[in-house]
């Protein structure tokens, strides 16, 4: 019978250099290919396995680790065998693996040479931290992929470090400072990944982008003592899509596209880790991101903070609104800390910065859950400024370590990561990947309350706590105006008689429309694959983000209007054939807090108490009906109301298509209510918009 796991690994605490040493391993049935892989913070690899391994009988067996085998350090071994006979049928899920530790060491002159602690060896506690750096350009012209000026020039040639060897530097410096687990993400857009190929094939830039790859596609097979990559490309949307804001098929073929680039420009495969785009995450994200092989997602902290109840909220220097009480559903804290010696507009709570599982709850009540992985927003926002300087890292972790040393969970301890631009600013300078890198490196060297970690390799070694589900506030991070719950840097102007983020919501809302529907009866795959493109072009974040630069605000109406002059009458032709429901934008509220506080002249003022939901709808073959559907918290009380039609955006940018604007208002002390949007079409297809929550 074939073993379904490892029973019991025997192997010695400690082992002599030039000696060798025996790993026995017990399994519940025979193990085929079993091996022994050493690894150790350098680099170093050597498998154990065939002439080294003795079968003892009934699942016994005993490997033979030969002298040459390891070195003086800690050695990190991965015990493992296939359940299948047929090595040639087997997956990597078949592959049943353990890791252990072990240290080596080197008798010197009647000296004893050890290395550093290693992770998880005692209750001592120790905070884990991560370092994300995100790189990313986007088209500057929607239609024109391969446009290019002397600015662009500029803004790219600036950038040669960053974009080529800085990252690797940093990492090769972990590498010889022996720290066995550490390394960095890293997410890159796939419109900067293709403009930089460009570069390198036509010499732009002063051809500072020559074989730009080269160092990154070799420091990308370095593993960590775990045998995970020491940097992580994470998963991406390749245009860096706003994800909360898009279609769950975007989301999804967003990350497909940019799958297939990293593999092609890096040499691996893109990472199940996920760092969203402006670190905007949303609960509703959840389902997507799993469908497209995403296991874990980075997330803002100060969302989680301010989910839970007894939230200290900063006032207006946090930037933010308080909370929506529907929000904070997450259990009280205890631990609420004033960070000093940094900027911090709100109080942090060490307790909470450590992975957890994020769920969401869609209009079907079917639950869905992803691990999240929080990037603490004042010490990343520190940590963009240049590192050592700028954020002292001892002596502002210091004292998350001081909070949590009382109570420290050694099965789940702290972790978070700092994330930020690696490419502007103090982090994105050489001095960041150089000088505070080695400061970094000694710290993690000398001070044990400190361990610099990857994701993978802290998830490897301390798995999440399944009882510990959170719910998230949605939200982005510091550098979007603050990242509030309501995206407003992706709402600007929406007060206003006119706004061009609105009008850009309208025009993307029916150009998805169009495209999912020609996609989904079939129709000529080139076509439909080249209006994809500028759809996926046009969900692009930026086009948001400078509002009021006419370059900027019309960028979604020329991609919509290029793809819909591509698509001829097929549109019209095809509407009769419709199988595809309405395109519902992500449904909206005003307030905020209804009945709680709004942004005023100077300051916060008394809220509106009645709540106007207002949302974005299209369908190629005209809209029959929009409901409002809405329930209490304990779902005991089910209401809807037919929204009504405002009529198309008023749209300055001349689009070929925009989508109808559809509102209604619920009154003051309607509660604490969760909600969804139902959109039917005149052929009868139907779509449901992901559930939000809001008390009112």
């Amino acid at each position: 019978m074939i073993f379904t796991n490892i029973k019991k690994v025997e192997l010695p605490k400690t082992a002599k250099v030039g000696n060798g040493f025996s790993v026995i391993i017990t399994a519940n049935g025979n193990m085929p290919f079993i091996q022994v892989i050493v690894r150790h913070a350098d680099g170093w690899e050597w498998i154990v396995k065939e002439q080294y391994v003795t079968d003892e009988g009934n699942g016994r067996y005993i490997c033979q680790v030969p002298p040459e085998a390891y070195h003086a350090g800690f050695a990190y071994l991965q015990i493992e065998g296939c359940r299948m006979a047929e090595l040639g049928s087997a997956t990597a899920e078949d592959w049943i693996s353990l890791h252990r530790e072990i240290e080596i060491i080197e008798i010197i002159e009647n000296k004893v040479s050890v290395s550093m602690p290693n992770i998880g060896e005692s209750d001592q506690p120790v905070i884990y931290f991560g370092i994300h750096k995100h790189m990313h350009q986007p088209y500057y012209n929607a239609t024109d992929t391969d446009y290019w000026d002397g600015e662009k020039d500029s803004i790219f040639g600036q950038r040669g470090g960053p974009y080529t060897h800085f990252v690797p530097a940093a990492v090769r410096q972990y590498i010889d400072g022996g720290l066995a687990h550490a390394g960095l993400s890293s997410s890159w857009s796939g419109t900067l990944i293709d403009q930089l190929n460009r570069c390198d094939k036509t010499g732009r830039a002063n051809g500072a982008f020559s074989n730009w790859s080269h160092e990154l596609r070799e420091i990308a097979q370095a593993k960590t003592a775990f045998g995970n990559p020491r940097l992580d490309f994470t998963a991406f949307g390749y245009c860096h899509p706003l994800m909360a804001l898009i279609p769950d098929r975007d989301i999804v073929g967003q990350i497909q596209w940019h799958k297939e680039i990293i593999r092609d420009t890096f040499g691996v495969e893109a990472s199940d880790v996920m760092f969203p785009p402006e670190t905007a995450f949303s609960p509703q994200m959840i389902p997507a991101l799993k469908q497209a092989g995403v296991n874990v997602v980075i997330y803002d902290s100060i969302h989680q903070f301010r989910a839970s109840k007894d939230y200290p909220y900063g006032g207006t220097g946090e930037g933010m609104l308080p909370p929506n009480p529907a929000d904070q559903e997450n259990p009280a804290v205890n631990d609420w800390l004033g960070l000093e010696g940094i900027w911090a507009a709100s109080k942090i709570s060490p307790q909470l910065l450590k992975p957890c599982m994020l769920q969401y709850t869609d209009q079907q009540g079917q639950e869905h859950e992803i691990i999240g992985v929080p990037a603490e927003r004042y010490l990343g926002n520190e940590d963009a400024r240049g590192g050592y300087g700028a954020l002292q890292y001892e002596k502002v972790m210091g004292q998350i370590y001081d909070k949590i040393a009382p109570n420290y969970d050694p099965k789940h301890p702290p972790f978070f990561i700092l994330h930020s631009d690696g490419d502007n600013y103090g982090g994105g300078a050489d001095s960041y990947y150089t000088c505070n890198t080695a400061g970094l490196v000694k710290m993690c060297q000398t001070d044990p309350r400190f361990q610099l970690i990857t994701v993978k390799d802290y998830l490897q070694r301390f798995p999440v706590d399944p009882k510990n589900r959170v719910h998230l506030e949605p939200g982005s991070w510091a550098g979007a105006d603050n990242g509030d719950p309501q995206y407003t840097k992706w709402f600007s102007w929406q007060e206003k008689d006119y706004s061009p983020d609105l009008n850009s919501w309208a025009v993307l809302t029916a150009f998805q429309n169009v495209v999912h529907s020609l996609e989904d009866v079939d129709y000529d795959k080139n076509l439909v694959e080249a209006m994809k493109q500028l759809l996926y072009i046009a969900e692009t974040s930026c086009y948001w983000y400078w509002t009021g630069q006419d370059v900027w605000d019309a960028q979604v109406t020329n991609a919509a209007n290029k793809a819909m002059e591509m698509a001829g009458d097929a549109v019209n032709q095809l509407s009769n054939q419709d199988k595809t429901g309405p395109t519902i934008f992500t449904p909206w509220v005003r307030p905020a807090n209804p009945g709680g506080k709004d942004w005023g002249q100077g300051g916060l003022i008394d809220a509106a108490t009645e709540a106007t939901f207002r949302t974005f709808v299209h369908d190629i073959s005209g809209i029959k009906k929009v409901i409002l559907h809405y329930q209490d918290v304990n779902g005991t009380s089910k209401k809807q109301i037919e929204m009504t039609n405002i009529g198309t955006y008023p749209s300055r940018t001349n689009p070929a298509i925009i989508a109808t604007q559809y509102q209604t208002i619920l009154p003051a002390a309607t509660g604490n209510i969760r909600y969804f949007v139902e959109a039917i079409d005149t052929h009868g297809n139907v779509s449901y918009s992901h559930v939000g929550r809001i008390a009112i």
